[in-house]
């Protein structure tokens, strides 16, 4: 399964050149007033192209990208270098890739839903670390990809998934999120203790 994955994310990735701007919630919440995170050291989750990891390196951040896709994570890594951004970046299958516990003070993980990671992204934050968390809701599978209720979030699951941190910013709807709307729920939380 993951050699397929990899496959379609290589042809992907290699169909456009250059990394699309930073997720809109990302930049709310980076650049916006109304919360406060620190530089720390981040991790940006199924990066692709590094959108999400340079516009962080950029704000500061100490940054690991990981994705599947090496033709992916080579645009990133030159897009980097060109902006002369320091982005720690890494080849691997998410679905066989533990993460250190207590690591990260930002854990970044956009339009991507494995289920069985979410745990691990709890462990990998040190306390009083963040998570920025936003993907696609069920009712996006009435209007576009993706259709699979494997990679799209019930109501309230979210919430549920990051119960035990202090929930700062939630939402569910319709959003954009470059060029067209989608169904998506996301947050901003923090890891309590």
């Amino acid at each position: 399964m993951a050699m397929n994955d990899q496959v379609r994310w290589d042809r992907q990735h290699g169909e456009t050149q250059g990394a699309p701007a930073p997720a809109a919630i990302l930049q709310e919440i980076v650049d916006g007033d109304h919360w406060s995170l620190a530089p720390g050291k981040a991790l940006d989750i199924a990066t692709g192209k590094g959108r999400n990891a340079l516009f962080l390196a950029s704000r500061g951040f100490q940054v690991t990208a990981i994705d599947i896709s090496p033709v992916g994570l080579a645009q990133g890594r030159s897009q980097a270098e060109k902006l002369s951004l320091p982005v720690s970046w890494q080849q691997a299958d998410l679905e066989d890739l533990p993460l250190a516990p207590a690591r990260y003070d930002l854990i970044v993980n956009i339009n991507y839903l494995q289920r069985s990671l979410i745990a691990q992204i709890i462990g990998a934050l040190r306390p009083g670390g963040h998570v920025i968390f936003e993907t696609y809701l069920i009712d996006q599978q009435t209007v576009g990809h993706p259709r699979s209720p494997d990679h799209l979030l019930a109501h309230n699951e979210l919430l549920n998934h990051f119960r035990e941190f202090r929930i700062l910013l939630y939402r569910e709807g319709k959003f954009a999120d470059g060029a067209e709307p989608a169904w998506r729920a996301g947050l901003l939380a923090q890891k309590l203790g």
